[in-house]
């Protein structure tokens, strides 16, 4: 029975983007060895998209919240970069911010049922 999921997430500066998850966003980890870090993340759920007319396939992560607009003050006094203002999406409210490798993760508050409240 599969009973977990791993992402990995691809970045220009992985040392700089584990202490961000570490020290920012302050998520609890295992040291894989050698400060290999490796996250407990949020309950989470997985949608799948068509891909685009031309078969590119890509991956993204979002992360969900309460109040959008209280994780961006929060995360933005932490010296968060954040690349989106906060926008309606019909499905709920959404932004994103910039790692400090360079990658980019959505943030939203969800307006439809959570699948890992099920």
């Amino acid at each position: 029975m599969i009973n977990g999921a791993h992402l990995i997430i691809y970045s220009r500066d992985a040392e700089a983007d584990r202490l961000f998850f570490r020290d920012v966003l302050g998520y609890p980890h295992v040291d894989a060895g050698h400060g290999w870090l490796i996250f407990k993340l949020p309950p989470a759920e997985v949608a799948v998209h068509p891909a685009e007319a031309d078969g590119a396939e890509r991956h993204e992560l979002f992360l969900m919240c309460d109040d959008v607009n209280a994780t961006v003050d929060e995360l933005t006094a932490k010296g968060v970069e954040f690349t989106e203002p906060v926008s309606d999406a019909g499905w709920g409210l959404l932004t994103a911010f910039r790692l400090p490798g360079g990658g980019v993760v959505r943030l939203y508050q969800p307006r439809h049922a959570k699948a890992y409240e099920l």
